[in-house]
Order: C-alpha cells, then structure tokens, then sequence
C-alpha cells in the first residue's frame, strides 16, 4: 500500500524471489517466502506484521546479517549473495546503520563511547570520530548525557543512542527492527518522529518493522508480510 509516491525511481534496494529457509534438524522452517521488493533511495518504507511473518528476517538479509537461501538480493550497489566476507563487512560498516529493538548498547561504555564505536572498528581516525559521535549525539538532544552509562538512561535515550550510532559512519541506509517495541508510546513517537526527519531532512533511506502504527503516517509505503510473504 502506498501513502505517497516514492521519492526517487532508482532503486536502491532490490529483492527478487528472496527466500530464506531455516532447518532444525528435520524440520524446515521458512522465514521469508520468494519476496519481491524495491525500495528507492530516500523511501521510508514500513514493514508490518505479527511477530513471526518474516520482518526480522528480511531486515537480517537487507543488513548483510544473514544470507538468503535463494533469490536475488542487491543493496546498495552490492550483491548480497554472491559477496566476500570482505566486501560484506564493509558494506555492514559503510552502507547500512542497524537499530534494534533491544538497544544492543555495551553497558560499561558511556554514550560517547558507544556511539565512537562502529567508526573507531572501520578504521577512521578517533579525532574524526568523537567530533561526528558529538554532532549526532548533540541532534539527538543527548549533549547532557554524553558521559553517561547507558544504565543510567531511560529507554528513549537508549534508543536514540543507538540511532546515533548508526549513524555515525553516514549509511545511506537505516534499518530498524521494533524500534519502539520497549517504549512507551511517548518515547515511541519521539523516535519514530527522528527516523521520519532522518528520512526526509537528511536523505537518509529508511525500512523500519513494526507491528504498531505510530509510523504509519510517515511511510512513504507500508509492506505486510504473513508468514513470510508479502500481502
């Protein structure tokens, strides 16, 4: 369903027949159902439905995280299937940003540390580092807590802490999983309204599961999936 036309025609996300089957010993388990998608640079696009219809998954295999099982994956320019582990880590460093549901910050870093991380690990200099870790923690209106440990956050700062840091090696994209799914509805909204004006303010390309609406409004398509299809 679209909400409104799409921003740019030149796709930069393009799945074709995208299957992903999990075995458990005898059992086959499909995670994600010869899918087609594209998705043009400066799209919002919002993935929904019920926990277990396949989101996680595709955002695993659109972040590199995973590998399909068959189809036609190509994101950002690279093909997904076919790449080395090489070409794989610098795409996962460079060309996508991954925000979780969890925070998945490290609880013995400050937020500026944190945040420096994903940059100091690609190998850019720690000087450049924590001057751009500041600017998006600045814009993220955590200035406050710059030296703080994420314990002592609530879950909106976490979040947006997270944002930071995947956004500090500038991808072109932002993947994120249930990003509100361990927020308030407050707080969710905060959010939700960040990735929007990444979205539009900043270019950013944006596919975002979620099994609420708070971003509805935003998308510039909304994508449902039921065990492991699009509908």
């Amino acid at each position: 369903m679209t909400s409104r036309p799409s921003p740019a025609s030149k796709p930069l996300i393009v799945a074709r027949d995208l299957s992903r089957i999990y075995h458990a010993g005898k059992t086959r388990v499909v995670g994600l159902d010869h899918v087609d998608l594209e998705v043009g640079a400066g799209e919002m696009v919002v993935l929904k439905g019920v926990s277990g219809s396949g989101k996680s998954t595709l955002l695993a295999l659109l972040a590199g995280l995973d590998r399909p099982t068959s189809g036609m994956l190509h994101v950002a320019g690279l093909d997904l299937l076919k790449a080395s582990s090489t070409a794989l880590t610098h795409f996962r460093r460079r060309k996508v940003g991954m925000v979780f549901q969890s925070f998945n910050l490290l609880p013995t870093l400050t937020v500026l540390e944190n945040v420096c991380l994903p940059g100091l690990l690609a190998g850019d200099s720690e000087s450049e580092v924590r001057r751009r870790a500041r600017a998006w923690i600045e814009r993220m209106g955590l200035g406050s807590r710059m030296h703080h440990l994420p314990g002592e956050l609530s879950g909106g700062e976490m979040q947006r802490t997270a944002i930071a840091r995947a956004l500090i090696n500038d991808p072109p994209i932002l993947l994120a999983d249930e990003p509100t799914g361990n927020l308030d509805s407050d707080n969710g909204g905060i959010v939700v309204r960040l990735l929007a004006d990444l979205n539009r303010s900043h270019g950013r390309t944006v596919v975002m599961a979620t099994h609420g609406d708070l971003a509805d409004a935003f998308a510039t398509r909304i994508v449902r999936l039921r065990d492991g299809r699009m509908v």
